[in-house]
């Protein structure tokens, strides 16, 4: 199969015959993590209204935290970077048979936490296979080439792991208080996670998406972002005691670093580009997030849970989502760009961070505050669904390998 590259020099490639649904790990895990998301949450909804009696692996509230951040968010963010480290390192990446038996791992876990029935030493173990398989899948690359910049996310991927087994011991013990504190740092080592990926593309993609000149980065604002974070993160915890208007300041002054950061980024040259916009709405979300958790140490009236779906429906949702359309769109050799459609699931799960984080303010009836919320997101992906499903399974338009 002859090929035209951007140099205008014509190669001959080896036809893939492979099934395109695992030729890179995009495809699969942005699909199917998003589907699973789609039906995770429906399911919740049915548990929360009583329309549906059943009791998961861990009980009901521990099924949906840990299915949401160990299932969907696990599963997008190894596909991301199973699909990126392929571009970083110019080494191909985790495909065919090998990536096929990455997502059983994932998918059987998924299916067996419905069993409670089963030994949970086993479902434990089977649902703890995934990252740890997943981390070595994106070492090889990166240590073939020695390209070590990239094995930062080696220790975060191994922490959410260790998240994930407090979330297991947590009910091996029937210790509720240790599946919070697990699910809370689980969010704070995404929201970490975030922060770096964001800093090391949303300027670049503004500038490309908007044309532009790319903001220039300031060193100490970066570091001090980075390290604000992951102090933010630890103080989230309540590991240790601090007197609550400390927290509060450093929670704030994060906050500030975080807004700062993504002011300079102009999110005004965006307004025109959904695929920008929607980043740098997903981001705003994580200085909301810390200015509601030092809040939440000083006053009553807002909650640490408003705090953190300030960064799991605000931040995480919104940044997956919009990166999610991108990088499907870049990696199957489209033009990098949405319609009308896709704009209107960003405002969808924009709209469902406003009920989610700060309906209750308005609204008595906390149980509809969920199901809007509820239904907003499920709506967003979808849209994301209906519009990518075709794209994830077919072949590159423009016939090259992934």
């Amino acid at each position: 199969m002859a090929v035209l590259l951007s140099t205008g020099e014509v190669v001959q490639q080896k036809e893939d015959h492979s099934i395109p649904l695992f030729r890179l790990a995009f495809r699969p895990f942005f699909l199917l993590g998003s589907l699973f998301a789609v039906i995770a949450l429906s399911l919740w909804g049915l548990m929360l209204s009583s329309n549906l009696q059943v009791t998961p692996y861990g009980g009901q509230l521990w099924w949906h935290m840990h299915e949401m951040l160990f299932g969907f968010v696990s599963a997008i963010v190894i596909g991301f970077l199973l699909s990126a480290v392929q571009t970083w390192t110019r080494v191909p990446s985790i495909k065919g048979p090998l990536l096929m038996g990455l997502v059983m791992i994932w998918l059987l876990a998924r299916v067996l936490l419905f069993f409670p029935f089963l030994p949970n030493a086993l479902t434990a173990f089977i649902d703890l296979l995934f990252l740890p398989f997943a981390a070595g899948a994106l070492l090889y690359p990166i240590a073939k080439v020695k390209l070590w910049r990239n094995a930062i996310f080696m220790p975060i991927l191994l922490f959410m792991t260790a998240c994930n087994f407090m979330m297991h011991y947590a009910v091996a013990m029937n210790q509720p208080s240790y599946q919070q504190v697990a699910a809370t740092a689980m969010v704070m080592v995404v929201t970490l996670l975030m922060t770096i990926m964001a800093g090391r593309v949303f300027p670049m993609f503004t500038a490309n998406g908007t044309q532009t000149e790319k903001v220039v980065p300031i060193s100490w604002l970066e570091k001090s972002t980075v390290i604000g974070t992951l102090l933010g993160g630890l103080l989230s915890l309540h590991w240790f005691s601090v007197i609550p208007y400390i927290n509060a300041w450093i929670f704030f002054t994060v906050a500030l670093l975080h807004a700062y950061r993504v002011f300079r980024w102009k999110i005004w040259v965006t307004l025109k580009t959904p695929l920008v916009w929607s980043l740098h709405l997903s981001y705003w979300a994580i200085p909301l997030g810390f200015l509601l958790l030092g809040l939440s140490e000083i006053t009553r009236s807002i909650s640490q849970s408003q705090a953190l779906h300030s960064f799991t429906v605000g931040a995480m949702s919104s940044m997956i989502l919009a990166m999610i359309s991108r990088v499907s769109l870049g990696h199957t050799g489209r033009k990098i760009a949405v319609g009308k459609v896709m704009a209107a699931a960003f405002i969808l799960i924009f709209l469902a961070t406003l009920v989610r984080v700060f309906g209750s303010l308005l609204i008595t009836n906390y149980s509809l505050v969920l199901q809007v919320s509820l239904v907003l997101w499920i709506g967003a992906y979808a849209i994301f669904i209906s519009q990518y499903a075709r794209l994830l399974t077919t072949p590159r338009i423009d016939g090259s390998p992934g």
